[in-house]
């Protein structure tokens, strides 16, 4: 995708022409937000299928596996298909890893908390179709979308087993410390010794959950922080580098580069186009 936000509707039409000739299970290189409305949703993710009809909300994070197929229920299919780069909402995006590593899709209830879901996305569509979108006003609506989908998911999100449970309850209080301390030059013992655990048990979580150790983690948020700043601050390659905690300009460079496959300025430069 080479824009940083983009939404648009799947109706009986195209939902009949995707059921015809659907995708191989793919990764995508953003997130993806479906608001079922009407129809419903074939969802193949995390190696197991599920079908959901509307009104039903469905989060996809970048690079996981999957294959949505929307369909026509009663000659009806109406779908809101949102489409964002991580960084146009970093914490936000970085905090919703978590909350729906396991719940992928769900069925919601409809009326008017529901209908304020739809509204969200007319605003959002009616702003983009300016000659020049605020993409400022986009990105708090979004936020605002995500707030009002995570109240209506703690209502229909059934109480997991104790031991699922306690593993997402210390993950997110892993997510709430790292947020408080990425910047600064500390690793695994840190988070670990407040958690009052040890570093091995600390991995061992977060690789089940989100598939990724402690330290891939913490490079994961300082690297989100990062293209926040490249992309909406003036600030310095070096001096953003030193603010979460790499001393050296080059190592800093080094691992963005590792993980991203774009210098820092390849990446401003990317972003300055896009959002010109």
């Amino acid at each position: 995708m080479n824009t940083l936000f983009h939404l648009f509707k799947v109706g009986p039409g195209e939902a009949r022409q995707i059921s015809a000739s659907p995708d191989e299970p793919h990764q995508h290189d953003y997130e993806e937000l479906i608001i079922g409305v009407q129809g419903r949703l074939e969802h193949f993710i995390d190696f197991k299928t599920t079908t959901i009809e509307a009104p039903l909300v469905s989060f996809v994070t970048k690079g996981k596996v999957h294959r949505a197929i929307p369909k026509v229920l009663k000659g009806q299919c109406d779908m809101w298909v949102l489409r964002f780069k991580s960084e146009f909402i970093p914490d936000t995006t970085f905090q919703l890893y978590a909350f729906y590593h396991d719940h992928a899709t769900l069925k919601i209830q409809g009326g008017p908390c529901f209908d304020r879901l739809i509204t969200l996305c007319e605003i959002m569509h009616a702003e983009m179709q300016q000659q020049n979108p605020d993409l400022a006003v986009v990105k708090h609506l979004l936020s605002a979308l995500f707030i009002m989908v995570e109240s209506e998911r703690n209502k229909m999100t059934p109480q997991s087993s104790g031991w699922v449970n306690n593993q997402n309850t210390t993950l997110l209080s892993f997510l709430k410390i790292l947020e408080e301390n990425y910047q600064r030059p500390v690793g695994v013992d840190f988070y670990a010794e407040k958690l009052f655990m040890s570093s091995r048990n600390l991995n061992l979580i977060c690789k089940n959950i989100l598939h990724q150790t402690v330290t891939e983690i913490i490079e994961t948020r300082k690297l989100i922080e990062a293209k926040n700043q490249l992309t909406y601050t003036d600030k310095q390659i070096s001096e953003i580098g030193f603010d979460l905690g790499y001393n050296e300009k080059g190592y800093f460079a080094h691992v963005f580069k590792k993980r991203t496959g774009q210098t820092p300025t390849e990446f401003r430069e990317e972003m300055q186009r896009l959002i010109s």
